[in-house]
């Protein structure tokens, strides 16, 4: 079975257990995942250690990046709708190196428990205590990955972030739809709404280290060096279009109906946050770190476009693990050098994504049609219900929204096996059946990293 497969049907039978219990909110079922499964970047720096872990069933996680002897950190918040924990702490001008660790967590404001979870892991550990100058000390923001990315209201929660710091690396840390970035997305702005996730980098001149983390889960679109827009479900009506500023220039009208496909396939989604950590082995100031956050902040506008919205929580760490007091590079030139490590790491956030291209439709004789026809519960509010009429198969949202599907009318799916449907469009929502002893018990949207698992039952 692939990892993928194992995904599913452990997510399935975590969704079944939640649906199923007396409490929806139970998450007691859930099983951590603290493996890596996909690209990472490796990096020489033994006074930085990185845990991640997942709830497969949301999907959802955390990132957890730990100094093994404490930094100094600094924060920078710019956009609307931020979601930190601990940060008036580091408005204080304190530039000494007291705090233990910066975490990253999906699951909104619930996510916060993970943060806090950590400071109580590491008491627990006994690595910290109840002493005055040895209670542990945790930072830490969250992105919102509820609503239209995710159908369930999965949340890392405490006991995945303990699994996350029993699992700590040194010079290790996962690239794309992993941990914190798990089911990040970018460019809703635009109704790009393309999976995005988790990005590093690392940068050395001389003695001097720099390392650039990020979580993008942002409104705007990511763009490279050149321009153009990295990911995005582009509209039919943009023909060759392919750099960012074409649209910056034409808002309000690259976000109307004459830019997008007659028929949209749902509301984008919104609520984004972009939530980052720049750190430096080099001794700063207080005021000097405040500087290194703000131009690295204001560096990622042009990663990002456009960047720190109405609807972005944007939140930037700054930190300084005080081993180096090597002033041989200056301010200007660490804070410019952090700026381009950062725009790596956006880049680098982008995850691996095979391409969906449908063939000539599949036939599906009407008598397997019908077995496939019931209501399916993807979450608390996501219901689908599924009909057959004369060899096609249709989808209806009840509740709400989930998708490509709207409770409007019922959208006609076309087979590409005898189990797999899509709805035409824009993003080609998918929809494949899960059968077990000659009956439907299940079904998954988009399957692959990023699905959503539903299970059948007889009622709404």
């Amino acid at each position: 079975m692939t990892m993928w497969g194992k995904a599913t049907a452990l997510a399935l039978s975590a969704v079944a257990a939640l649906w199923t219990s007396a409490a929806i909110a139970d998450q007691s079922d859930l099983v951590p995942d603290t493996a890596i499964h996909g690209r990472t970047l490796k990096f020489d720096w033994p006074e930085i250690e990185v845990g991640v872990g997942t709830y497969e069933a949301g999907p959802t996680g955390l990132t957890i990046i730990r100094f093994a002897h404490r930094a100094a950190v600094v924060v920078d918040s710019r956009g609307g709708a931020p979601g930190t924990v601990n940060t008036d702490a580091m408005r204080l001008g304190y530039a000494a190196p007291h705090w233990d660790a910066v975490v990253f967590a999906g699951g909104s404001a619930y996510g916060e428990e993970a943060i806090t979870a950590v400071a109580t892991g590491l008491k627990d550990e006994g690595i910290r205590s109840g002493a005055w100058r040895n209670v542990a000390l945790v930072t830490g923001a969250i992105i919102y990955d509820l609503g239209g990315r995710r159908l369930n209201e999965i949340y890392p929660d405490k006991a995945l972030a303990w699994a996350a710091l029993r699992a700590l690396r040194p010079g290790v840390f996962p690239l794309g739809a992993q941990g914190a970035g798990r089911m990040a997305m970018q460019g809703g702005f635009f109704g790009c709404d393309a999976h995005s996730g988790e990005g590093g980098a690392f940068r050395q001149i001389g003695n001097v280290k720099v390392a650039a983390f990020v979580v993008v889960n942002a409104s705007g679109a990511i763009t490279d060096r050149d321009g153009n827009l990295v990911s995005c479900h582009r509209a039919a009506s943009w023909g060759k279009l392919s750099k960012t500023a074409e649209l910056m220039a034409n808002v309000p009208l690259s976000r109307t109906p004459t830019w997008h496909p007659p028929a949209a396939d749902g509301e984008p989604a919104t609520r984004n946050t972009t939530i980052s950590l720049i750190v430096t082995n080099q001794r700063l100031g207080y005021a000097d770190l405040r500087r290194l956050a703000i131009q690295v902040h204001t560096s990622m506008a042009r990663a990002i476009q456009p960047f720190s919205t109405y609807d972005d929580g944007d939140t930037l760490f700054a930190a300084s693990t005080d081993e180096l007091s090597d002033t041989s590079v200056s301010g200007l030139v660490l804070d410019t050098v952090a700026s381009e490590t950062m725009w790596d790491a956006i880049l680098a956030s982008v995850p691996q994504e095979a391409p969906f291209n449908p063939e000539a439709s599949f036939a599906v004789p009407e008598a397997t049609l019908q077995q496939y026809v019931g209501t399916y519960r993807f979450g608390p509010h996501a219901l689908l219900q599924v009909t057959a009429d004369q060899g096609r198969l249709m989808v209806l949202a009840l509740a709400r929204d989930v998708f490509a599907f709207d409770g409007a009318k019922p959208v006609v799916v076309i087979p590409v096996s005898a189990t797999e449907f899509y709805a035409p469009g824009r993003y080609r929502t998918r929809i494949a059946f899960q059968m077990e002893d000659g009956k439907t018990t299940g079904a998954v949207l988009n399957p692959g990293p990023w699905q959503q698992t539903g299970i059948r039952s007889t009622t709404p």
